[in-house]
């Protein structure tokens, strides 16, 4: 029997650092060469990703798209509405996907999940940092303390049907029955299109023998701008979809409002100088365990790395709520494309 026919969409901007090692792991993928196809859909980079994947494509095989608005979602639907695939593999140039991660998603998308298909499927990714204070960080995004519960960066020993993951496999009929990916939101596009398949009945599979390497922000500075604007566009998701929402995806910023909150009225009110000094007694005592528990030999960085991850998620979510105050009242009606 013939395989699946296949369509790998990989957006991208300014990935100079990594695309030759991102695309390359596409490129030598263990599915038949005839069936599987690359469109690289390119937010007109400036630091010279495109001429890497030019000297890197095989035409017919790779595909160098343009993607004027330069962010995601757009890039996305650009590649979709190009997909000949009956199933569409995303995969970021900022990570490095295994020889069979191909294979195996058209493995797990065509035997379903306990009897029963399954419309999405991805596995964890393994973060890793290529300096000292990249490993920091690496460690810090795929430790329970960090990042909460988020399956795909910190279950990697068993199957089970979650709510997201990355990079995954979708067959092209579910992504048209769905309608495109949200062009307003810069990040968190995944989360919301995710949930608007769960909503529609669909199942999602994270398996474990789906494998890809992440390569972590290589500052912390970097690292605080990538997790503002998670907290940031996660408001647009919770206007859009509330029920989405997680209660772990409250606390950063009710940490934020605590800690400020309590340090503001202290000024004033002598008892909340009290609760402050509680607030960051706990807070401290859990960030010194968790650090010692993830990396001793890191442990310096980790408890400078997890209040940037806090802090810099609480803050951008306060800031979505302010920026996106007039919006609570609006419909959220079906994404339209804006290409």
């Amino acid at each position: 029997m013939e395989v699946p026919f296949v369509t790998v969409i990989m957006p991208v901007r300014n990935e100079a650092a990594y695309i030759e090692r991102s695309l390359g792991a596409v490129l030598a993928q263990d599915y038949p060469a005839d069936r599987l196809e690359v469109l690289v859909v390119d937010g007109l980079s400036t630091d010279g990703t495109r001429d890497i994947v030019g000297r890197m494509a095989q035409p017919p095989r790779v595909r160098l798209l343009d993607n004027p608005a330069g962010i995601v979602p757009p890039g996305l639907n650009i590649g979709i509405r190009q997909a000949r695939g009956e199933i569409v593999v995303r995969v970021d140039g900022h990570c490095e996907i295994a020889p069979d991660y191909v294979r195996r998603c058209v493995e797990h998308l065509l035997a379903g999940y306990e009897g029963a298909p399954i419309d999405a499927v991805g596995g964890p990714i393994e973060t890793i940092g290529e300096t000292d204070e990249a490993q920091a960080i690496a460690l810090a995004m795929s430790s329970w303390f960090g990042v909460g519960g988020s399956a795909f960066r910190t279950i990697d020993d068993r199957e089970m049907l979650v709510e997201t993951v990355a990079f995954p496999a979708y067959r092209l009929a579910t992504l048209r029955r769905l309608g495109p990916f949200d062009e307003e939101l810069v990040r968190n596009q995944d989360d919301e299109y995710n949930y608007r398949l769960l909503k529609h009945d669909g199942r999602i599979l994270l398996s474990p023998d789906i494998r890809s390497r992440y390569y972590s922000r290589g500052s912390m500075r970097s690292l605080w701008r990538q997790y503002y604007q998670y907290g940031y566009w996660k408001v647009r998701v919770m206007q859009k979809h509330p029920r989405q929402m997680r209660a772990r995806q409250f606390v950063p910023p009710a940490f934020v409002v605590g800690l400020f909150g309590s340090a503001a009225l202290g000024l004033v009110w002598r008892p909340f100088r009290a609760l402050l000094a509680v607030v960051v007694g706990l807070y401290l005592a859990a960030n010194v365990l968790a650090s010692l528990s993830v990396s001793r030999a890191h442990a310096p960085r980790l408890l400078l790395i997890h209040p940037i991850l806090h802090l810099s998620y609480g803050l951008g979510f306060l800031a979505g709520l302010i920026r996106f105050r007039h919006r609570f009242a609006v419909p959220a009606g079906r994404p339209a494309s804006q290409s």
